[in-house]
């Protein structure tokens, strides 16, 4: 074989040759960086299992304290529902203690009834005037009707009486006596009502 064949082959072996160490070094070198990227991919994942432990551990605290509020706020709720119960159901004993007297006093009255007619009469005044104090301390006042021009709001109108002595729509009589409790209109005055002739 001539020197120039010879050095051709060499020359094509000794490519060939580099040609297999660069792709060696090539193949080297995919396998670390797939390497380095399979350690990374399993330090992200370890990462992520770490992060979801922990959102896991916090979802269950936050779980937990959702319970034991509910619980704190049915608890509450059912104690404040008693107490409202019981308010409603022992709300007049305040007033109820305070005509205990008033009650005692009407017995003495009708124990008294066969003496003297004019002492009872002065007793029961003294009663009516006792009641009327105690529930004027409750808030109840009545309604001004005679001599007031009449109002719809607080007067109901049962009777008209056609007369020249009072302006027209004026109350000339109360038939039954209204009140406020507080603010509040607890029954209206029923009245008579001028109307003119």
């Amino acid at each position: 074989m001539p020197n120039s064949e010879k050095d051709i082959i060499n020359q094509e072996v000794q490519e060939d040759s580099c040609q297999d160490q660069n792709a060696g070094a090539a193949m080297e070198q995919q396998e670390e960086n797939l390497s380095a990227e399979a350690a990374e991919e399993q330090l992200d994942v370890q990462q992520l299992r770490s992060e979801l432990a922990e959102q896991k551990a916090k979802a269950e605290d936050y779980f937990n304290r959702l319970v034991r509020l509910q619980a704190d706020f049915e608890n509450y709720r059912k104690r404040t529902q008693r107490e409202k119960e019981e308010y409603f159901k022992y709300a007049s004993a305040s007033l109820c203690e305070q005509l205990l007297p008033v009650i005692d006093n009407f017995h003495l009255a009708l124990a008294a009834r066969d003496e003297d007619p004019s002492n009872v009469v002065k007793g029961v005044e003294m009663i009516y005037r006792q009641l009327e104090e105690i529930l004027q301390r409750e808030g109840l006042t009545p309604i001004e009707t005679v001599g007031q021009e009449f109002d719809p709001a607080k007067h109901e109108a049962v009777m008209q009486e056609e007369t020249q002595e009072h302006p027209e729509n004026m109350v000339i009589a109360e038939l039954r006596r209204g009140y406020y409790l507080k603010d509040r209109l607890l029954r209206p005055a029923m009245v008579k009502v001028a109307k003119s002739c």
